[in-house]
Protein backbone atom coordinates (compact mmCIF):
# COMPACT_ATOMS: atom_id res chain seq x y z
CA UNK A 1 0.00 0.00 0.00
CA UNK A 2 1.51 3.59 -0.98
CA UNK A 3 1.70 5.74 1.88
CA UNK A 4 0.82 8.85 1.21
CA UNK A 5 4.11 10.54 1.58
CA UNK A 6 5.18 8.07 -1.64
CA UNK A 7 2.52 9.56 -3.70
CA UNK A 8 4.15 11.03 -6.82
CA UNK A 9 3.98 15.17 -7.45
CA UNK A 10 0.63 16.23 -9.27
CA UNK A 11 0.91 18.86 -11.21
CA UNK A 12 -0.89 21.48 -9.34
CA UNK A 13 1.18 20.22 -6.00
CA UNK A 14 4.21 21.23 -8.46
CA UNK A 15 2.36 24.53 -9.34
CA UNK A 16 2.07 25.57 -5.68
CA UNK A 17 5.26 24.47 -3.92
CA UNK A 18 6.74 26.91 -6.82
CA UNK A 19 4.37 29.81 -6.23
CA UNK A 20 5.42 29.50 -2.33
CA UNK A 21 9.51 29.44 -3.57
CA UNK A 22 8.80 32.55 -5.34
CA UNK A 23 6.53 34.31 -2.78
CA UNK A 24 9.25 33.28 -0.05
CA UNK A 25 11.91 34.98 -2.59
CA UNK A 26 9.80 37.74 -3.33
CA UNK A 27 11.48 40.99 -0.74
CA UNK A 28 8.84 42.38 1.55
CA UNK A 29 7.68 46.04 0.21
CA UNK A 30 5.57 48.23 2.58
CA UNK A 31 2.14 48.79 1.97
CA UNK A 32 1.15 52.21 1.54
CA UNK A 33 3.66 55.01 2.29
CA UNK A 34 6.51 55.34 4.84
CA UNK A 35 5.13 58.11 7.53
CA UNK A 36 7.71 59.19 9.18
CA UNK A 37 7.36 61.23 12.78
CA UNK A 38 6.78 64.75 11.31
CA UNK A 39 4.98 63.36 7.84
CA UNK A 40 2.88 61.50 9.96
CA UNK A 41 1.16 64.19 12.12
CA UNK A 42 0.39 65.96 8.72
CA UNK A 43 -1.50 62.54 7.61
CA UNK A 44 -3.08 62.34 10.63
CA UNK A 45 -4.41 65.92 10.17
CA UNK A 46 -5.47 65.34 7.21
CA UNK A 47 -7.49 62.14 8.48
CA UNK A 48 -9.10 64.02 11.20
CA UNK A 49 -10.35 67.03 8.44
CA UNK A 50 -11.73 64.21 6.30
CA UNK A 51 -13.73 63.02 8.87
CA UNK A 52 -14.59 65.94 10.44
CA UNK A 53 -18.70 65.48 9.79
CA UNK A 54 -17.80 61.98 11.70
CA UNK A 55 -16.38 64.15 14.84
CA UNK A 56 -19.11 66.65 14.90
CA UNK A 57 -21.63 64.04 14.63
CA UNK A 58 -20.35 62.01 17.54
CA UNK A 59 -20.22 65.31 19.92
CA UNK A 60 -23.86 65.19 19.27
CA UNK A 61 -23.78 61.59 19.91
CA UNK A 62 -21.78 61.89 23.22
CA UNK A 63 -24.28 64.58 24.41
CA UNK A 64 -27.18 62.92 24.00
CA UNK A 65 -26.15 59.95 25.22
CA UNK A 66 -25.09 61.74 28.61
CA UNK A 67 -28.78 63.00 29.02
CA UNK A 68 -30.45 60.24 27.43
CA UNK A 69 -34.00 59.43 28.99
CA UNK A 70 -33.56 62.30 31.72
CA UNK A 71 -36.14 64.49 32.45
CA UNK A 72 -34.51 67.97 32.45
CA UNK A 73 -31.55 66.83 29.63
CA UNK A 74 -29.07 69.32 29.25
CA UNK A 75 -30.03 71.44 32.40
CA UNK A 76 -28.19 68.50 34.13
CA UNK A 77 -25.09 70.38 32.76
CA UNK A 78 -25.84 73.45 35.10
CA UNK A 79 -27.44 72.07 38.07
CA UNK A 80 -24.33 69.73 38.81
CA UNK A 81 -21.64 72.62 39.13
CA UNK A 82 -24.23 74.70 40.74
CA UNK A 83 -25.12 72.39 43.09
CA UNK A 84 -21.30 71.88 43.94
CA UNK A 85 -20.99 75.42 43.91
CA UNK A 86 -23.62 75.55 47.25
CA UNK A 87 -22.06 73.18 48.58
CA UNK A 88 -18.45 74.58 48.69
CA UNK A 89 -19.82 78.16 49.18
CA UNK A 90 -21.94 76.80 52.18
CA UNK A 91 -19.35 74.34 53.37
CA UNK A 92 -16.45 76.53 52.61
CA UNK A 93 -17.42 80.03 52.46
CA UNK A 94 -19.90 79.87 55.50
CA UNK A 95 -18.37 77.40 57.70
CA UNK A 96 -14.52 77.85 57.35
CA UNK A 97 -14.95 81.23 57.02
CA UNK A 98 -12.77 81.23 53.54
CA UNK A 99 -15.04 84.27 52.23
CA UNK A 100 -14.08 86.75 54.87
CA UNK A 101 -10.68 86.50 53.21
CA UNK A 102 -11.85 86.04 49.77
CA UNK A 103 -14.28 89.10 48.17
CA UNK A 104 -17.47 87.69 45.67
CA UNK A 105 -16.53 84.38 47.48
CA UNK A 106 -19.01 82.47 45.24
CA UNK A 107 -17.76 84.82 41.74
CA UNK A 108 -14.19 83.46 42.81
CA UNK A 109 -15.03 79.74 43.30
CA UNK A 110 -17.87 79.48 40.22
CA UNK A 111 -15.02 80.63 38.06
CA UNK A 112 -12.52 78.26 39.59
CA UNK A 113 -14.98 75.35 39.26
CA UNK A 114 -15.80 76.27 35.14
CA UNK A 115 -12.30 75.45 34.90
CA UNK A 116 -12.15 72.55 36.59
CA UNK A 117 -15.10 70.64 35.33
CA UNK A 118 -13.76 71.43 31.67
CA UNK A 119 -10.74 69.76 32.45
CA UNK A 120 -12.21 66.74 34.64
CA UNK A 121 -14.50 65.99 32.10
CA UNK A 122 -11.77 66.06 29.21
CA UNK A 123 -9.32 63.92 31.13
CA UNK A 124 -11.79 61.31 32.83
CA UNK A 125 -14.09 61.05 29.88
CA UNK A 126 -10.69 60.23 27.00
CA UNK A 127 -9.12 57.57 29.51
CA UNK A 128 -12.08 55.86 28.87
CA UNK A 129 -13.03 56.70 25.14
CA UNK A 130 -11.26 54.29 23.35
CA UNK A 131 -12.21 51.19 25.41
CA UNK A 132 -15.69 52.23 25.05
CA UNK A 133 -16.14 52.71 21.61
CA UNK A 134 -14.17 49.05 21.00
CA UNK A 135 -16.98 47.50 19.02
CA UNK A 136 -16.60 50.73 16.87
CA UNK A 137 -13.02 50.36 16.31
CA UNK A 138 -12.92 47.11 15.73
CA UNK A 139 -15.64 46.94 12.85
CA UNK A 140 -14.67 50.17 10.57
CA UNK A 141 -11.37 52.18 9.97
CA UNK A 142 -11.47 55.62 11.17
CA UNK A 143 -8.76 57.46 12.83
CA UNK A 144 -8.80 57.06 16.59
CA UNK A 145 -8.44 60.51 17.16
CA UNK A 146 -11.73 61.32 16.75
CA UNK A 147 -12.89 59.57 20.08
CA UNK A 148 -11.04 61.72 22.66
CA UNK A 149 -11.82 65.09 21.04
CA UNK A 150 -15.03 64.59 20.96
CA UNK A 151 -14.69 64.19 24.51
CA UNK A 152 -13.24 67.39 24.28
CA UNK A 153 -15.71 68.95 21.86
CA UNK A 154 -18.55 67.97 23.99
CA UNK A 155 -17.06 69.19 27.14
CA UNK A 156 -16.81 72.71 25.01
CA UNK A 157 -20.12 72.63 24.94
CA UNK A 158 -20.52 71.74 28.64
CA UNK A 159 -18.30 74.50 29.50
CA UNK A 160 -19.64 76.96 27.59
CA UNK A 161 -23.19 76.50 28.91
CA UNK A 162 -21.65 77.56 32.63
CA UNK A 163 -19.57 80.54 31.43
CA UNK A 164 -22.91 81.90 30.20
CA UNK A 165 -24.13 81.48 33.35
CA UNK A 166 -20.71 83.36 34.78
CA UNK A 167 -21.07 86.12 32.67
CA UNK A 168 -24.61 86.55 33.64
CA UNK A 169 -23.78 86.39 37.36
CA UNK A 170 -21.06 89.02 36.79
CA UNK A 171 -23.76 91.02 35.03
CA UNK A 172 -25.90 90.92 37.63
CA UNK A 173 -23.45 91.74 40.51
CA UNK A 174 -22.35 94.70 38.36
CA UNK A 175 -18.81 93.32 38.08
CA UNK A 176 -18.39 93.34 34.87
CA UNK A 177 -14.42 92.98 33.79
CA UNK A 178 -12.64 95.44 31.74
CA UNK A 179 -11.07 94.71 28.72
CA UNK A 180 -7.28 94.46 30.25
CA UNK A 181 -7.89 91.64 32.58
CA UNK A 182 -10.00 89.99 29.93
CA UNK A 183 -6.91 89.56 27.76
CA UNK A 184 -5.70 86.58 30.11
CA UNK A 185 -9.00 84.49 29.56
CA UNK A 186 -7.51 83.52 25.99
CA UNK A 187 -4.43 82.70 27.30
CA UNK A 188 -5.91 80.20 30.07
CA UNK A 189 -8.38 78.85 28.17
CA UNK A 190 -5.89 77.80 25.70
CA UNK A 191 -3.62 75.94 28.00
CA UNK A 192 -6.35 74.54 29.63
CA UNK A 193 -7.53 73.30 26.34
CA UNK A 194 -4.09 72.01 24.52
CA UNK A 195 -2.87 70.25 27.80
CA UNK A 196 -6.72 68.56 28.40
CA UNK A 197 -6.35 67.28 25.17
CA UNK A 198 -2.66 66.37 25.39
CA UNK A 199 -2.95 64.32 28.52
CA UNK A 200 -6.69 62.84 26.84
CA UNK A 201 -4.66 61.53 23.97
CA UNK A 202 -2.35 59.69 25.76
CA UNK A 203 -4.42 58.32 28.89
CA UNK A 204 -6.65 57.34 25.97
CA UNK A 205 -4.07 55.14 24.78
CA UNK A 206 -1.86 53.61 27.82
CA UNK A 207 -5.81 52.71 29.07
CA UNK A 208 -5.81 50.44 26.36
CA UNK A 209 -3.07 48.69 26.95
CA UNK A 210 -3.31 48.87 30.99
CA UNK A 211 -7.03 49.19 32.04
CA UNK A 212 -5.75 50.37 35.54
CA UNK A 213 -4.84 54.20 34.13
CA UNK A 214 -8.58 54.83 34.52
CA UNK A 215 -8.52 54.16 38.68
CA UNK A 216 -5.34 55.90 38.89
CA UNK A 217 -7.00 58.69 36.89
CA UNK A 218 -9.57 59.04 39.43
CA UNK A 219 -6.87 59.55 42.64
CA UNK A 220 -4.55 61.42 40.27
CA UNK A 221 -7.85 64.11 39.40
CA UNK A 222 -8.80 64.13 43.13
CA UNK A 223 -5.17 65.37 43.97
CA UNK A 224 -5.42 67.91 41.58
CA UNK A 225 -8.13 69.42 42.53
CA UNK A 226 -6.94 70.27 45.83
CA UNK A 227 -3.62 71.30 44.67
CA UNK A 228 -5.43 73.88 42.45
CA UNK A 229 -6.98 77.21 43.80
CA UNK A 230 -10.26 77.01 43.40
CA UNK A 231 -11.65 76.84 46.85
CA UNK A 232 -8.65 79.02 48.19
CA UNK A 233 -6.79 81.90 47.16
CA UNK A 234 -3.40 82.06 46.19
CA UNK A 235 -3.01 84.86 48.70
CA UNK A 236 -3.27 81.76 51.30
CA UNK A 237 -0.68 79.18 48.87
CA UNK A 238 1.64 82.33 48.88
CA UNK A 239 1.22 83.01 52.86
CA UNK A 240 1.85 79.23 53.42
CA UNK A 241 4.19 78.23 51.21
CA UNK A 242 6.64 81.13 51.63
CA UNK A 243 9.73 79.42 49.81
CA UNK A 244 9.63 80.43 46.23
CA UNK A 245 11.18 77.32 44.43
CA UNK A 246 8.20 75.12 46.24
CA UNK A 247 6.03 78.40 45.11
CA UNK A 248 7.45 78.11 41.88
CA UNK A 249 6.21 74.41 42.30
CA UNK A 250 3.18 75.17 42.42
CA UNK A 251 2.91 77.44 39.67
CA UNK A 252 4.06 74.71 37.01
CA UNK A 253 0.65 73.06 37.32
CA UNK A 254 -0.37 73.93 33.93
CA UNK A 255 -4.20 73.84 35.04
CA UNK A 256 -3.02 76.16 38.30
CA UNK A 257 -1.83 78.59 35.88
CA UNK A 258 -5.28 78.53 33.76
CA UNK A 259 -7.28 78.87 36.91
CA UNK A 260 -5.58 81.28 37.92
CA UNK A 261 -5.51 83.44 34.40
CA UNK A 262 -9.30 83.04 34.70
CA UNK A 263 -9.25 84.64 37.67
CA UNK A 264 -7.69 87.53 36.93
CA UNK A 265 -9.58 87.76 34.12
CA UNK A 266 -13.51 87.75 35.61
CA UNK A 267 -12.93 88.13 39.18
CA UNK A 268 -13.06 91.78 39.24
CA UNK A 269 -13.52 91.63 43.60
CA UNK A 270 -10.19 90.69 43.69
CA UNK A 271 -8.61 93.45 41.37
CA UNK A 272 -6.52 94.07 44.75
CA UNK A 273 -5.74 90.60 45.69
CA UNK A 274 -2.32 89.37 44.99
CA UNK A 275 -1.51 87.29 41.64
CA UNK A 276 1.88 85.94 40.87
CA UNK A 277 4.03 87.98 38.87
CA UNK A 278 4.24 87.83 34.92
CA UNK A 279 1.01 85.71 34.54
CA UNK A 280 0.25 86.55 30.96
CA UNK A 281 3.79 85.95 30.21
CA UNK A 282 3.98 82.90 32.39
CA UNK A 283 0.97 81.67 30.42
CA UNK A 284 2.27 82.18 27.18
CA UNK A 285 5.38 80.03 27.87
CA UNK A 286 3.27 77.26 29.11
CA UNK A 287 1.04 77.63 26.15
CA UNK A 288 4.01 77.37 23.77
CA UNK A 289 5.35 73.86 25.73
CA UNK A 290 1.79 72.59 25.47
CA UNK A 291 1.67 72.82 22.07
CA UNK A 292 4.85 71.03 22.10
CA UNK A 293 3.42 68.54 24.05
CA UNK A 294 -0.30 68.10 22.28
CA UNK A 295 2.47 67.40 19.20
CA UNK A 296 4.11 64.38 21.08
CA UNK A 297 0.68 62.76 22.71
CA UNK A 298 -0.75 62.77 19.04
CA UNK A 299 2.47 60.70 18.03
CA UNK A 300 2.40 58.95 20.95
CA UNK A 301 -1.29 58.11 20.39
CA UNK A 302 -0.38 57.06 16.51
CA UNK A 303 2.17 54.88 17.56
CA UNK A 304 0.16 53.00 20.01
CA UNK A 305 -3.36 53.29 17.80
CA UNK A 306 -1.86 50.20 15.39
CA UNK A 307 -2.88 47.42 18.35
CA UNK A 308 -5.91 49.10 19.39
CA UNK A 309 -8.47 46.73 17.30
CA UNK A 310 -5.90 43.58 18.75
CA UNK A 311 -6.23 45.16 22.55
CA UNK A 312 -9.98 45.33 22.45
Amino acid sequence: MTSIGDRPATPLNDEASARMTRLAEEPLVPAGSVRGFFRGTLHSLRDLAAYRELLSLLVRRELKARYKDSALGFLWSLIRPLAILLVYYIAIGKFLGAERSIPDFAIYIFTGLTVWQFFTEVVAGGTGCIVGNAGLIKKVYLPREVFPLSVVGSAMFTFATQFVILLLALVAAGAVPTSSRLLYAPLALSVLIVYATALALVLAAVNVYLRDVQYLVEIGLTVMFWSTPVVYSWELVSRVVDHPTLQQLYLANPITAAVLGMQRAFWVAGADQPFPDGMAARLGVMLAVGLVLLWLAQRLFARLEANFAQEL
